[in-house]
């Protein structure tokens, strides 16, 4: 029996180094500086099937995610329990992680996209204010003002050619995040048809939107410490299963090889899933409503 869990054990860390391998490279900071020294590709110092070998490394480098520890912790606990479940369990958190990755890979680009609309409606404000016109003024704004995406280009090019700037200003308006642009068109439709000063218009929407990133950053803040809470609950289970191992019982043969294991399995991964999605929800709900 100790030899089969000191087998055990040790194809788990064997699995353990392939996943920290595959996921952080094995040789990440030589690659990173034959890439700097090549400028860009790495150095062809050895003979051509190398070269390419290094390049293809890069390229599946560049396709691994964070989500595929879900597969590499199926796959050590496959090992460890003696079952495939687990590795079927992990392929199909591989999709769930992508999907959060990207959620919060989105959430960060319509914040860099609400910074940006800031950072130019203060930059304007300043060009104006110095003597020049909106047009003139908003070239150099724009182009300081990093951040908004493949719209920044239709705007410079309104701005530029004598275009519908305001028509340029809302179509860039509809990227998440970059809402304050319609505040900006109206100000600059109200500034040239009306003759009305741009400058304090601009002031006056800056501070609106600053006020507005604000309040959603502190309301985050106050649900840092129920989502923390949320999210340390949802690992307690896997708390109970190493204090099991550690006490002499086997959790995991219990889990996966007899029927009320495989129940209790099935019903408190339902449980989990549907308690962290609940939590979750409430305070999404929270921050929705805020905004």
């Amino acid at each position: 029996m100790n030899g089969a869990t000191e087998v055990s054990t040790g194809a788990a860390v064997a699995c353990l180094g392939c996943a920290a391998w595959l996921l952080g490279g094995g040789q990440a900071a030589a690659g990173r500086a034959r890439l700097l020294l090549a400028g860009g590709s790495p150095v062809d110092n050895g003979p051509p099937g190398r070269t390419r070998a290094l390049r293809e490394w890069a390229r599946i480098r560049g396709r691994l995610r964070v989500e595929w520890w879900s597969l590499a912790a199926g796959l050590v606990l496959a090992v460890l329990g003696g079952s495939v479940l687990p590795v079927v369990a992990g392929a199909a958190g591989v999709p769930l992680l992508r999907r959060l990755r990207r959620a919060i890979g989105e959430r960060r680009a319509q914040e860099r996209r609400g910074d940006a609309v800031i950072a130019l409606c203060g930059a304007l404000a300043g060009e104006v204010r110095a003597g020049r016109q909106p047009g003139e003024a908003l070239l150099p704004a724009a182009r300081d003002s990093d951040g908004l995406g493949e719209m920044q280009a239709a705007v410079l090019a309104a701005a530029r050619f004598g275009g519908d700037v305001p028509d340029a200003l809302a179509a860039a308006a509809r990227q998440p995040g970059a809402e304050g642009l319609r505040g900006l068109a109206a100000c600059w439709r109200v500034a040239v048809d009306q003759g009305a000063g741009l400058a304090a218009g601009l002031d006056r929407l800056e501070a609106a939107l600053r006020a507005e990133r604000d309040q959603r950053a502190d309301l985050r803040a106050q649900l840092a410490g129920a989502r923390a809470t949320a999210v340390m609950l949802a690992g307690l289970p896997v708390v109970g299963l190493a204090l099991g191992a550690a006490l002499g019982a086997d959790p995991l043969h219990i889990l996966l090889h007899t029927s009320s294991g495989l129940a209790c399995l099935v019903a408190g991964g339902v449980l989990e899933g549907l308690g962290l999605w609940w939590a979750l929800r409430i305070m999404r709900g929270a921050e929705e409503a805020a905004a």
